[in-house]
């Protein structure tokens, strides 16, 4: 749910999709071992209120990310969390293209999410990370090589070629 208004989902992710998400899992869980931040797969609900009082059940905008990193733990809570994460990544699809890069980008750019990565199973991946002035910045982009540094996540680094030469065709 963004802004009240209900989405209707599609299909199941590609098997592609799932890959991806696994292995971006699987890395990130790998790294975060011992440190502060914790990385979570969807389903997970993320609430976006509108303001601190507002009551979890009032609150109109309910997101899952393929992929959600929180390193404020106060955020956590035991049925998903509340508030932005640090770090969001979705694996796009023909069927969530425009959401992800339209709908979903401004949502994340104005709730303060700091890094926001959109992988595509073709090959590529664009990485956005919130500038000083509360707007996104010019992306990363990476097609199928490529060294991605995390901002949020200092010391993180993902090998983009390694992430997609597992993916069968």
């Amino acid at each position: 749910m963004i802004d009240g208004t209900a989405w209707s989902m599609c299909a199941a992710p590609s098997r592609a999709h799932q890959d991806l998400s696994a292995e971006l899992l699987f890395q990130l869980k790998k790294w975060l071992k011992g440190k502060p931040c914790k990385v979570y797969d969807a389903p997970f609900d993320v609430l976006l209120p509108s303001n601190p009082e507002e009551a979890d059940d009032e609150v109109d905008t309910v997101v899952q990310p393929d992929l959600a990193v929180f390193c404020d733990r106060s955020k956590l809570t035991p049925a998903g969390a509340r508030g932005a994460p640090d770090l969001v990544v979705e694996i796009i699809s023909p069927w969530t293209l425009k959401k992800d890069l339209n709908d979903k980008f401004r949502l994340y750019e104005r709730v303060g999410v700091r890094e926001y990565w959109v992988v595509d199973p073709s090959g590529s991946l664009q990485s956005y990370s919130l500038a000083d002035s509360g707007r996104y910045g010019n992306p990363v982009i990476l097609e199928g090589s490529g060294k991605l540094e995390s901002v949020v996540l200092q010391g993180f680094t993902l090998d983009v070629a390694a992430l997609f030469a597992e993916l069968e065709t």
